[in-house]
């Protein structure tokens, strides 16, 4: 008894030490994102409602004045059976450049008398907007190559070659404390490892992907900034987010709900601002939450002019989209889009995940001012689901534009999920809160410069840091992947310039410059045209095309 009782103590704590082991290995593999991932599927139709139109002023006006002009404009105009469609939201009681209206007889020449009243610039129908959110679970045996790419949990070999051209050279960080956090992010990255892939023990955040510690090492960390989030609403007491960072939560629907019952708003959020688990890039961020969709996914073309007078007024900075369709030809939200940045609101919008299609893109992301963003996995490699340019609105009179402006991960990310905990999406409506988080966190490193920090600053900033993503072309990578340290660099030292994009055309340039570089140059052949646009010091606008 003397000998057994002492093996069998021994043999109970080594049972007790096997157990734990095995239940802390579980956990790691838990939190080390073998959790399924689901492909963000979005199904997007715009139809026009009967009978609703939406009136544009040439100005802000008090509801009694926008009312006095349309009804004596119709009054004057020989049409009476009409009336205002009411907007329960934050702004029906404020200044408005626009009003619903609905016309049920006379409509031809009610709409005649409308436009020709010197206070009103347009008159166009509202639409209704549908969107289906389908998370498509990503087939793990599809092959062992994009298996791990798209699992954060491995490293990945990067290639650093940067943009051959780009519009200015980054400063020379001469700050000792700068240079230190710098350099010591390089040697322990995986940077630094390029002919081997590492297996790691501790999840890949996506914050470590683009080495936001550089800046938060440095003390930044989105203080100051304010980020509006248009997407399907945020808890209040989310578990993920500081206390007191949610600044705002409206609600821009028919329903009388500031949370959210999808989980795809909190997913956005917390890549942009999560502090907990699955970590955000401006964690300090000041949060404006707007919820534009219903719990069925609907939303109508006034609730977005109306979310988006808020935002005007609220002077937020940064504002996330990750929604979008292909109605370019909705004429108030596309003018609205143009409002936005001319407040110099950084309007970051995902691309579509309608690829490989070529000429797929998502509006408000084909917008000249709008930082268009398509999706990598984490091998850096252009995302088969990401849409492609060029963008069709100038189609068949004329070129389209190189879309998208810039690529970053957008498969297998981890974020923030319903009910708290972590969860692995995959689409461009991934990577555009990815873009927005690091522009974020760019923005609050450099706000003694907010004065200069605007639509094309930033756009400029990020397209000239760009790293070439290898074997894609322009149309499926824009100017390449997002670079965050580097985005910085230049930031540090911008000064307002004029730019172009693409800024060089090279035709020996493959596959970069496909299909230009496809084409044989020779004497007496068929013109090349390339859609050139024009970063100025506020927006980037369309240029006449160039033709070789």
């Amino acid at each position: 008894m003397l000998l057994t009782c002492p093996t069998a103590i021994w043999r109970a704590i080594w049972l007790t030490i096997w157990w734990l082991g095995l239940i802390q290995g579980i956990k790691a593999a838990l939190h080390c994102n073998t959790t399924e991932n689901y492909l963000v599927k979005v199904d997007f139709n715009s139809e026009i409602v009967d009978n609703e139109y939406i009136v544009q002023f040439d100005g802000y006006y008090s509801n009694h004045k926008r009312y006095s002009v349309i009804n004596n404009a119709l009054k004057n105009g020989g049409s009476t059976y009409w009336k205002k469609i009411p907007r329960l939201n934050p702004k029906s009681d404020l200044l408005s450049d626009f009003d619903v209206i609905q016309l049920t007889k006379n409509k031809d020449k009610g709409i005649l008398a409308l436009e020709k009243h010197h206070r009103i610039k347009r008159v166009t129908h509202h639409k209704k907007i549908t969107r289906s959110l389908k998370y498509v679970k990503v087939d793990s045996n599809e092959d062992s190559k994009r298996k791990k790419a798209d699992n954060p949990c491995i490293g990945q070999r990067t290639d650093t070659r940067k943009n051959p051209r780009t519009f200015q050279k980054s400063r020379k960080i001469s700050n000792t404390k700068e240079a230190e956090s710098l350099g010591k992010d390089f040697w322990l990255s995986s940077y630094s490892h390029k002919t081997r892939k590492l297996l790691r023990s501790i999840p890949r955040q996506i914050t470590s992907a683009l080495q936001a510690h550089t800046l938060w090492n440095l003390g930044y960390s989105g203080f100051g900034i304010k980020v509006a989030i248009f997407d399907t609403g945020l808890s209040q007491t989310h578990s993920h987010f500081k206390k007191g960072r949610i600044k705002d939560r409206t609600n821009w629907t028919n329903e009388k709900n500031l949370d959210d019952d999808l989980g795809h708003g909190t997913f956005v959020a917390g890549v942009i601002a999560s502090n907990k688990d699955c970590l955000g890039f401006a964690p300090d961020a000041d949060l404006y939450i707007f919820r534009v969709f219903t719990k069925n996914q609907v939303s109508y073309t006034s609730w977005f002019l109306d979310a988006f007078n808020y935002a005007i007024q609220k002077k937020v900075n940064i504002l996330n989209l990750s929604i979008g369709g292909p109605d370019f030809m909705d004429r108030p939200f596309v003018d609205k889009v143009w409002e936005l940045t001319a407040n110099k609101v950084i309007l970051i919008s995902a691309i579509g995940n309608d690829g490989p299609l070529y000429g797929t893109l998502n509006n408000p992301a084909d917008q000249m001012d709008v930082i268009g963003v398509g999706g990598i996995n984490f091998d850096s490699q252009i995302a088969r689901f990401s849409s492609r340019g060029m963008t069709t609105w100038e189609l068949p009179g004329g070129y389209g534009r190189v879309k998208p402006d810039i690529v970053t991960y957008g498969s297998g990310v981890r974020g923030s999920a319903l009910r708290g905990g972590c969860r692995s999406l995959s689409g461009t409506s991934v990577a555009s809160p990815v873009v927005a988080g690091a522009v974020t966190l760019l923005t609050s490193a450099v706000i003694s410069k907010l004065d200069i920090i605007n639509p094309a600053s930033v756009k400029q900033a990020l397209m000239a840091s760009a790293q070439r993503v290898p074997s894609a072309n322009v149309f499926e990578q824009g100017h390449g992947k997002l670079d965050l340290v580097r985005a910085y660099q230049i930031l540090r030292s911008y000064k307002p310039q004029a730019s172009l994009s693409p800024s060089y055309v090279d035709f020996t340039e493959c596959p970069y410059f496909w299909p230009y570089c496809t084409q044989p140059l020779y004497f007496g052949a068929m013109p090349i045209i390339v859609n050139v646009c024009t970063c100025t010091i506020l927006n980037c606008i369309e240029d006449p095309k160039i033709i070789l």
